[in-house]
Formats: C-alpha cells, structure tokens, sequence
C-alpha cells in the first residue's frame, strides 16, 4: 500500500484516479480548491477509511503530514470555457502549483507525477503528435495561458528530476470523456451530449473537419496507473490514436441520443489546433498500455451518466 497525495482530487479525472487508487489499497489524500472540481465526484468515498479530503488551493501551499509516497498533480482548469475564465489561476497552478506540489515530493522523498497535456503541441504541424515534437503554441494568444503554464510545469518537472534526482513522471493527456464531465465545462463531448439531450443544435466550431482523438476515462486511468509504476520519467501520452472529425464525433451523438438535433456552426476560436492525435508507441512498448474502448461505446455510457446523473 502508497499513501498518495492527488491535487486537483475532486476532479474529473482526479476522482477517478483516487477511485482506482483506492480499489487497488493505496491510501489516498485529494486537495482541491474547488474552482472546477466538484465535492459529489468523491463524496461517495468520505466513509472510506483510506481517503481524506482537503479544501484548499495548492497555490498558495500545501501542508501534508506523515509519509508520503508519490505526488501526483492534477490540480488546473482544463477546459477552454474554464481557463479563458481564470487565466491568472490557470497559470498560478500551472507555475506555484507545480513547484509547491514538487516542493511536498521533494520534502517526503515521493515520487512526483505530471498530469501535462496534449495542448503542449499547440497546433501541431506533425501528424500524429509524438513526444519528441515541440510543439507549436502561441504563447500570448488565449489559450496560451493554459499552453504555456503546462509547458513550464514539463520544464520545472524536468529540472527537479535532473538537478534534486527527483522521480518523476509525466503524462500528456489528449481528449478524455465519460462520467463525472461536467454539463457545462466546455468541452466538446459533454456540449455535444448536453445539447442533444436538450434537442438543441450541437454547436460546431469551424467547419468540423478539424480532428480530435477521444479517450474513455476508464482507460485513461487505467495508463496513468500504469505510468505511475513504471520507471520512465520522460513524457509519455496516453490518449486513444482513433480520429475523428468533430463533425462525426456530432453524428455519433446524435445518432446513439435518436436526437432530432441539427448541428450549427460557429466562427472557429483563436488558435484553436486544426488536428490533434497521438502517437501512443512509446505507451505501447513501456507500458503494455493502449485503449480497449472505442468511441461508441464511451459516448453511450456518458450518454447513460448524463441521463440519469446531471440536471439538464
């Protein structure tokens, strides 16, 4: 059994992690701010011996007594609708947060894992995105805030390892979906379904021709497990390499709802990546990892969650 400390735990991925983490006898402590997280993701896991939860944001300092095994910092808006919101918070977190979650691995002798991100490609000009590339991000366009403050989290990352020895790990997580979503993040899985739900027009951004590749939460975590045991610290994505078009992602909502919506289209958002897909080889070769569900099928189950889970 770990005692590990989730940032930005009651998120939507972070809940499912320590739901995961749980199962499998770790102990778990989740901090989070609750400025995008939301208590009812992990409420169900109060009772549970092995979880405690702390309110509070990791900008500003994080304070954890006993052991500590690993750090794993998931804490930032990650939407667009959020971090075009809270710019300043988004890249607070994304610098403050980094270092005084690093600071906490650092004093406890804890191995320290990333949640970094696909947006680190910016819009890339190679197809499909491998861990090598750099990227092609406009650092003073909007969604630079979020961009650049994943960016320089890889880079103090990547310092604390080489300079304190620190362990550390990093993921750079494409397009994840499923239960716990929120209905109005912004994002286009959870619009997609909302707007369906609702029979309203699914708002489609551009022509719908850009490209995105979809993961289902559940083999999500089941990659970021397997990256927190294994012993590369290099960046690796874990992502589902399937691409889609964001007007077939609407086609197959739509369909799976029996929805009479119609799709619209809307002026395309500043910088926003025309193509987006990962290359999951190095997941593959030192993981033993790749994705078993395909979009179909995770659409329906988020279908069913937000059925019977959200208020529309």
């Amino acid at each position: 059994m770990a005692r590990i400390v989730i940032t930005g735990g009651a998120g939507f991925l972070g809940s499912h992690l320590c739901d995961l983490l749980l199962e499998r006898g770790d102990e778990v402590v989740a901090i989070d701010n609750l400025s995008t997280g939301d208590i009812s993701n992990i409420e169900h896991l109060f009772d549970h011996k092995e979880f405690t939860f702390s309110q509070r944001d990791v900008s500003d300092f994080i304070l954890v007594p006993g052991d500590v095994d690993a750090v794993m910092h998931f804490a930032s808006p990650a939407s667009p609708i959020d971090y075009l919101d809270m710019p300043i918070q988004t890249l607070k977190v994304g610098s403050l947060g980094t270092h005084n979650s690093l600071g906490l691995a650092k004093e406890k002798g804890a191995k320290f894992f990333l949640a970094s991100t696909s947006e680190v490609y910016g819009d890339p000009h190679v197809h499909p995105q491998t861990e090598d590339y750099w990227g092609n991000v406009n650092p003073i366009g909007p969604r630079g805030v979020y961009d650049e403050a994943k960016r320089f989290s890889e880079a103090i990352t990547m310092a604390y390892h080489r300079y304190h020895g620190l362990d550390t790990r990093i993921v750079r997580i494409f397009n994840t979906y499923g239960p716990r979503m929120r209905a109005n993040d912004g994002r286009v899985v959870s619009n997609f379904i909302v707007q369906a739900l609702r029979g309203e027009p699914l708002t489609i951004y551009g022509d719908g021709t850009q490209t995105r590749s979809f993961c289902y939460v559940d083999d999500e975590i089941e990659g970021l497990i397997a990256l927190l045991d294994s012993d590369e610290n290099d960046p690796v994505n874990i992502g589902n390499p399937n691409e889609f078009t964001v007007k077939e992602l609407a086609d197959i909502v739509i369909e799976t709802i029996g929805s009479s919506s119609t799709v619209e289209m809307h002026p395309l958002p500043t910088d926003d990546p025309t193509q987006r897909r990962p290359d999951i080889t190095r997941a593959r070769e030192i993981l033993d990892w790749e994705p078993q569900i395909q979009l179909r099928e995770g659409v329906a189950r988020t279908v069913d969650y937000f059925k019977t889970a959200v208020a529309l």
